[in-house]
């Protein structure tokens, strides 16, 4: 997932959300309480070193339950995005940084397991996860620990001023009512602007995608480099750009009200269009090689548990994987349930990823 680095912004409140939403866009709050790992074969004794992205945040106090629990201390090293800490763990397959792998999602998925990167691992608690993000089921190589949904945000404001619904669909984007309106992320270089990429193959197949996004360039989508960009500097919803219509996450909305610090508001100032979005699916795996597999197993463990799970949303801004797990009020109140998000099968994001790239580069980078 991203999931979410930090941008220049107006205010300290902003800075807080451009930290938290910056990091889903790394993958993909609070302090973190970890120390950074040796890097290098592994922890021993009663230590275990969880290797990640950029965004994990944890709280102190669920990482000293950990430790109460099991007696061992979680270092942590971490490897930039999501994707350049999937290909560090590839270089060094067999001789790993550390025990657990967290952070590698569904458009990274079969890339890590062709590399033999994880030794299979039936978590305890996996038989109260949903089957639907479980993607690695017969072998359990990795398990599922949280879901994000990219999509499609909204300026509430924009619309109301102009008296215009905000678009529900990813045809309605390429609707002249809406030209000009969109910034998007570019998909060679941005975790959620290949989510997006990914959820227009998802909706108009192998041969229909290409056209959409003509159809959407026609219209005057803008693309940026980075979340950080697109959010902070040509959305509207943040105070900066004249586009209220931007690529971001389902859990922007949550974010930007509780980093505001406020009184809950009646509303969040920016909402989410539902059927624009595509769900990441984020997993962690005992690495192969793992100078301290009976740790790194409890700790997989530990990452299904209610505690963790109930930690995350307001960490890292993702959603938790265990049904049970209670959601803060600010996620309860202003997120928005994706009940039906496009999705793409690992191995078929793995055949074609670097085609579409290219292929969607020629389209529309100018």
């Amino acid at each position: 997932m991203k999931r979410i680095g930090s941008a220049t912004s107006r205010t300290a409140t902003a800075a807080g959300l451009a930290l938290a939403l910056g990091l889903l866009a790394a993958c993909s709050g609070g302090g973190s309480g970890e120390g950074d790992g040796e890097e290098g074969g592994g922890s021993g004794g009663k230590d275990v070193t969880l290797v990640t992205h950029d965004s994990f945040l944890a709280s102190d106090e669920v990482l000293a339950q950990f430790t109460e629990e099991t007696g061992y201390e979680v270092h942590v090293v971490r490897g930039g995005d999501a994707g350049v800490m999937v290909n560090q763990a590839i270089l060094s397959q067999g001789h790993p940084q550390g025990d657990v792998l967290f952070g590698v999602d569904n458009t990274l998925l079969s890339r890590a397991l062709d590399a033999d990167l994880f030794e299979p691992y039936e978590a305890a608690g996996l038989d109260a996860i949903p089957a639907e993000v479980q993607l690695d089921a017969e072998q359990h190589r990795v398990t599922p620990v949280d879901t994000g949904d990219i999509c499609v945000n909204y300026d509430r404001a924009y619309f109301a001023d102009h008296h215009l619904d905000p678009p529900a669909s990813l045809d309605d984007l390429t609707d002249p009512a809406y030209a000009d309106l969109l910034v998007v992320e570019n998909a060679a270089t941005s975790s959620p602007g290949l989510g997006f990429l990914l959820a227009t193959v998802s909706a108009f197949g192998e041969d229909g995608w290409q056209d959409y996004w003509q159809r959407l360039a026609d219209n005057g989508v803008e693309v940026v480099d980075s979340w950080e960009t697109a959010y902070d500097e040509r959305f509207s919803g943040a105070g900066h750009g004249d586009r209220p219509l931007v690529v971001s996450y389902a859990s922007s909305p949550p974010a930007g009200v509780y980093y505001a610090g406020d009184d809950l508001p009646d509303q969040a100032p920016t909402g989410v269009s539902a059927g624009t979005c595509f769900r990441q699916v984020e997993f962690a795996g005992l690495l192969t090689g793992a100078g301290n597999p009976e740790g790194g197993r409890a700790l997989i463990d530990f990452l299904l548990s209610r505690a963790f799970q109930e930690d995350m949303p307001l960490q890292m801004f993702v959603d938790p994987v265990l049904p049970e797990a209670q959601l803060p009020e600010v996620y309860t109140r202003y997120g928005e349930t994706i009940e039906d998000p496009y999705r793409l099968d690992p191995g078929d994001i793995a055949e074609h990823r670097e085609e579409w790239i290219d292929d969607w580069t020629s389209l529309v980078v100018r």
